[in-house]
């Protein structure tokens, strides 16, 4: 007789009222909207409590019969999910007995007392939290890994006014697709093996044009380099021209996923302050000699200001003096509402020292995961031949479709397009919080850019506000969490790019009235 079935066979029988209280505890976690099938929903939760220990090794299952009837669900999604558990081996079956959790050493299952009953386990469960219990001896993670953690939001809740999200409910869905479905029906055959061109010829063809009359960037089509998005590139970089424990002056306050980026590399980060004319070379004469420097000049982030001329070429110079690169993140240098985009910082120099990293998730969409790197000549063949050999190329019908995207002019007009769209948003979002600036909050000059800065007095009242925000379901995007060190500016990063027009008045009133109200 199979072991794990005779051990299921011992165990206490179920209960005449098993089923109410497994039930309840059922609706209870399933409650709530989800995406997800209701059988996907219910195999997860009963998998969870199988490892988790909050339902016992042996115990007796309802029938699917009865449980759908208890649950008010079909047969048929029990059955889905008892079936899926049973082929995993979560579960298991005696003719004429029923169905049985089965007796598996799961590594972190956490052994209720034996007089608990499993309803009071799963109870206890669904009181305290629906996730894995973490392990005192559970392996640690790398001293890089830990350090990465730490530029981790915990919470995959994006903010109501989420900073970097552009206008997805303005992109031009269907001619996309349709340029999309054209290349990927056309594509050679040769595009389905693996690639190690740089990206296509095409599209490093169309951005070098583009790049050149729009940026003022130095380049030819072999020194762009496509990746997939921004943070790739960053890796690339750290990766190629650092070693751990290398310092990379980064802007304070600057951007998170950069700051991500080089610490996962094991990269000393030295925070350089900010101030009106971006990063102050000044403030770093006592710093220690950078690997890398990393910078948005056009359009620093998170405060906005655009990096002066006089600044720029101190750059420059503190560059040659250390021997360092320069990072220079051109994000969303595009959108600028009271005058023309501002030169990148790679044109002004030729002796190849400023790599110049851009994406299309602003632009275009964050989905699309396509970006790229403009190299010194002496980098070109290093790094295409370190990204084909550590994260492959791919897209190539993607990339095909966003170079005749904008060679046809397509993507100039939805830049236009959606410039027009942000700063009616931004004015809107100006109107909404006019009450609150009439009294004294300060806002960002918001003369390019996707987002606003609310600037705070005080870090109480910015944690105040997060927590009234939660509390009304407003997910909000602390100024401080931008800052490597103490102390952080208290403020709010509000993003109004990609929040619709009635969402931006609600919210924006809202915290007009809330700061208003602050003690």
């Amino acid at each position: 007789m199979n072991g794990i079935a005779d051990r299921a066979l011992s165990a206490v029988p179920a209960s005449p009222g098993q089923a109410d209280w497994l039930a309840d505890a059922l609706g209870l976690a399933l409650a709530g909207g989800s995406p997800q099938p209701l059988a996907t929903r219910l195999y997860q939760q009963l998998r969870e409590w199988i490892q988790t220990g909050r339902l016992a090794c042996g115990q007796r299952l309802p029938s699917s019969r009865q449980l759908a009837r208890e649950l008010g669900l079909g047969r048929n999604t029990v059955l889905a999910a008892f079936d899926q558990l049973l082929a995993e081996g979560f579960l298991v079956t005696r003719h004429g007995s029923g169905t049985f959790v089965a007796d598996l050493p799961f590594p972190h299952a956490t052994q209720q007392p034996a007089r608990q009953s499993s309803r009071q386990a799963v109870t206890a469960g669904l009181a305290t939290s629906q996730t894995f219990p973490t392990r005192a001896d559970a392996p640690p993670l790398s001293t890089r890994g830990t350090s990465l953690l730490a530029f981790c939001h915990a919470s995959q809740e994006r903010p109501i006014l989420a900073p970097g999200l552009p206008a997805l409910d303005r992109f031009p869905h269907g001619p996309w697709q349709r340029l999309v479905r054209r290349h990927q029906q056309r594509m050679p055959r040769d595009w389905l093996a693996y690639q190690a061109q740089g990206g296509v010829p095409a599209l490093r063809e169309a951005l070098a044009d583009y790049l050149q009359l729009s940026r003022s960037v130095r380049c030819r089509p072999e020194q762009i380099l496509i990746v997939q998005g921004a943070q790739q590139g960053f890796e690339l970089i750290a990766r190629l021209l650092s070693d751990p424990g290398d310092k990379v002056w980064i802007e304070e306050p600057g951007y998170p996923g950069a700051q991500a980026c080089f610490a996962a590399a094991g990269l000393d980060l030295q925070a350089v302050a900010v101030d009106d004319e971006g990063m102050s070379v000044a403030a770093a004469a006592c710093a220690e000699s950078p690997r890398l420097i990393y910078v948005t000049p056009s359009h620093q982030y998170p405060s906005g200001v655009t990096m002066s001329l006089s600044r720029r070429l101190a750059l420059l110079e503190a560059a040659e003096r250390h021997g360092a690169w320069v990072v220079e993140d051109d994000y969303d240098s595009e959108f600028r509402y009271e005058q023309r985009p501002i030169a990148a910082l790679q044109g002004l120099v030729d002796d190849g020292r400023v790599i110049y990293v851009g994406t299309f998730s602003k632009v275009m969409y964050p989905g699309l995961r396509l970006g790229y790197v403009v190299l010194p000549e002496p980098l070109i063949e290093p790094f295409r031949r370190a990204n084909a050999r550590l994260h492959r190329e791919g897209q190539y019908p993607v990339q095909a479709a966003l170079a005749e995207f904008i060679v046809n002019g397509q993507f100039s007009r939805h830049i236009r397009r959606m410039r027009d769209c942000y700063r009616r948003r931004q004015a809107l979002l100006r109107k909404a919080l006019a009450p609150a600036v009439a009294r004294g909050l300060r806002l960002s000059d918001g003369q390019a850019g996707m987002h606003l800065v609310a600037w705070l007095d005080e870090a109480e009242h910015e944690r105040q506000l997060l927590r009234q925000g939660m509390e009304q379901g407003i997910a909000l995007s602390p100024l401080s969490s931008y800052y490597l060190d103490a102390p952080a500016r208290p403020g709010l990063v509000l993003g109004y790019a990609g929040t619709v027009e009635a969402e931006i008045e609600r919210v924006g009133r809202w915290l007009a009235r809330e700061w208003l109200n602050l003690g």
